[in-house]
């Protein structure tokens, strides 16, 4: 029997697109040939972000359109959901079809983006093996796949509207939730159209022979052993297969790396606040201040996608000021920064792979959410393996400088949180190497893909 041919294709943003790269990475050492399919606009910046040491040679990258127009605003998650779900299905199938009867082409698998659950009803049709991957928290999935009763329960509307601000639990051994994790979804008619995605998405979730997770049994053995389904096959990092990290949106500035070999051990707060967070000047300036007012050298990702003409004259202004001590860059090599020995603390927007790499790596965290899930991962963070504080705002949204400078000393002084992230860190460690859960899930995947059936 030939090797098996996995078509991989993910969601088209930053957080989707790195782990799964991450998951297929792993199946190409087991002999699995890998298709990755991403849309146009994202292919490209893949493609453009990758620098000369990059070794991704093992999978083939395709792309198909995703029905809006080059210059149309991809940042309009409503249109952009609408659109995918209309052109997409098609555009795959003819792509699956292109490879139809050629040797060592044909293919046998699709690991499909659980947020692209269309391309699962297009695997089923075909009568092709389909697995969905969730790149996030086990604890989210979860939450989404209850949507219903939320609604039942008068906390959600049928739109995704919130009706009663408040806090509550699926099941005894998951953490806290609020409604605050469904703003993005209440009072436009983009929220909306993405809310009625996520519940098309649940159904179709019923098409997949295996669901796969970025989590691991150590970290969310409440969450997963309510939903059974799931398998944990976490934390997926370059770190773990001893490679280089790929997929990435941005290019990413390796000089930052020469920086932090230069800083004294444990002594470096990195502030990275992943691909969606938007500040306006204001919450911009309090933050950079925050960083000053520390007296601790400082690693600070801002996107290019993040800055105005006004703010990078601050930016560069403050840069001038605070000399060698601060460190400004557009994009990081996350894993390798946050192994790096001069790094004391994580200040993040608490995504999940962000948090699976922060924990990963033994470094505690200061929580900055920005929206959706990052609300939940706060709450591991804080809350259930307390390995981090939160920010508190104030009555006007804001985040000022005394309480992230607060924040910091607080952190750094108890020596406690840094106990409990190592502690983490080994059992996320064990997971995915021999003998550990996510390493017997992911052996079980890779036979179900190399089996005839």
């Amino acid at each position: 029997m030939s090797n098996p041919h996995v078509l991989a294709i993910a969601y088209p943003a930053q957080g989707h697109v790195l782990p799964l790269m991450e998951l297929v990475l792993c199946l190409s050492k087991h002999g699995v040939k890998i298709t990755f399919v991403n849309t146009e606009s994202i292919h490209k910046r893949v493609i453009n972000a990758f620098s000369v040491e990059d070794h991704v040679g093992v999978i083939n990258f395709v792309s198909i359109p995703d029905g809006m127009e080059p210059w149309e605003d991809r940042s309009d998650l409503g249109r952009m959901t609408e659109t995918m779900t209309q052109v997409m299905p098609g555009k795959l199938e003819e792509l699956i079809e292109q490879k139809k009867g050629i040797d060592n082409d044909e293919i046998t698998c699709i690991v499909a983006d659980e947020n692209m659950g269309w391309a699962l009803e297009v695997a089923e049709k075909m009568g092709i093996k389909r697995a969905a991957f969730w790149p996030a928290a086990a604890a989210t999935l979860g939450m989404l796949l209850r949507i219903q009763e939320l609604i039942q329960s008068k906390i959600l509307d049928s739109d995704g509207s919130i009706l009663r601000s408040q806090t509550f639990t699926l099941s005894s051994t998951m953490p806290t939730m609020s409604t605050e994790i469904f703003t993005a979804f209440s009072g436009s008619n983009a929220g909306k159209i993405i809310f009625h995605s996520v519940l098309k998405n649940n159904n179709l979730l019923k098409l997949a022979d295996r669901i796969i997770c970025n989590t691991t049994s150590e970290l969310e053995q409440g969450a997963l052993s309510s939903f059974p389904e799931i398998l944990p096959i976490g934390p997926l990092m370059a770190s773990n297969r001893l490679g280089k990290s790929a997929g990435h949106l941005w290019p990413v500035d390796t000089t930052c790396i020469t920086w932090l070999d230069q800083q004294p051990s444990c002594s470096v707060i990195y502030a990275a606040f992943g691909s969606f967070t938007l500040f306006d000047l204001n919450q911009l300036q309090e933050l950079a201040l925050g960083l000053k007012q520390t007296n601790r050298p400082f690693l600070w990702v801002v996107r290019p996608d993040m800055t105005n003409e006004k703010i990078k004259m601050y930016l560069e202004e403050f840069e001038a000021r605070i000399q060698k001590r601060g460190r400004i860059v557009s994009w990081a090599p996350q894993d390798k920064v946050l192994s790096h020995p001069s790094v004391s603390c994580f200040l993040s927007h608490c995504g999940w792979n962000s948090t699976m790499e922060g924990v990963s790596n033994g470094v505690p965290f200061l929580c900055w959410p920005y929206f959706t899930d990052q609300f939940i991962n706060q709450n591991y963070i804080c809350d259930v393996w307390k390995v981090g504080l939160g920010l508190n705002k104030t009555e006007s949204g804001m985040i000022t400088r005394e309480e992230i400078s607060n924040k910091v000393e607080q952190l750094l002084s108890n020596k406690s949180f840094r106990e409990r992230v190592l502690l983490f860190k080994e059992k996320a460690t064990n997971s995915v190497q021999k003998g550990g859960c996510s390493y017997k899930n992911m052996s079980s995947f890779v036979k179900w893909i190399s089996s005839g059936h």
